[in-house]
């Protein structure tokens, strides 16, 4: 199951432990009967990635917990569901900084996948070009 995954990862079992037992409460407390999928409150595999930003960046040694941190979900559009991360590096040198944050993103697009969540980029001409090639043939 989603969650038993997520629980093996070092940063996110208290999270999805602390959030079932927030979750079984309401639900019960609202006599919600979870046979019917719509039902309720659950957790998601995006709300569970949010989370694991902000276990990832706030275990960062190069991040700042004393400035504005921030991982929030922005208003979803055709394009998808946009992730913000509002951080601060605790170094400030120009070059180091866009080192720091370089070396998040990359780790951020390598693990989505675990999270069964995927990148939306728009595509290009040379996108467009491809699918016509392949469907001409």
């Amino acid at each position: 199951e989603m969650l038993e995954k997520f629980r093996k990862i070092h940063v996110l079992k208290s999270y999805v432990d602390s959030k079932e037992i927030e979750l079984k409460k309401y639900n019960d407390d609202n006599k919600i009967d979870n046979s019917v999928l719509v039902n309720g409150r659950r957790q998601t595999n995006l709300g569970v990635f949010r989370a694991y930003l902000n276990g990832y960046l706030h275990n960062h040694p190069k991040i700042s917990d004393e400035l504005t941190f921030l991982v929030r979900q922005l208003q979803p559009s055709d394009k998808g569901i946009p992730i913000e991360i509002y951080v601060f590096s605790k170094i400030q040198a120009w070059a180091q900084y866009e080192d720091i944050q370089s070396d998040i993103f990359d780790h951020v697009l390598a693990v989505i996948p675990e999270f069964g969540l995927r990148v939306f980029q728009t595509p290009t001409g040379d996108d467009l070009q491809k699918v016509l090639v392949r469907q001409a043939d």
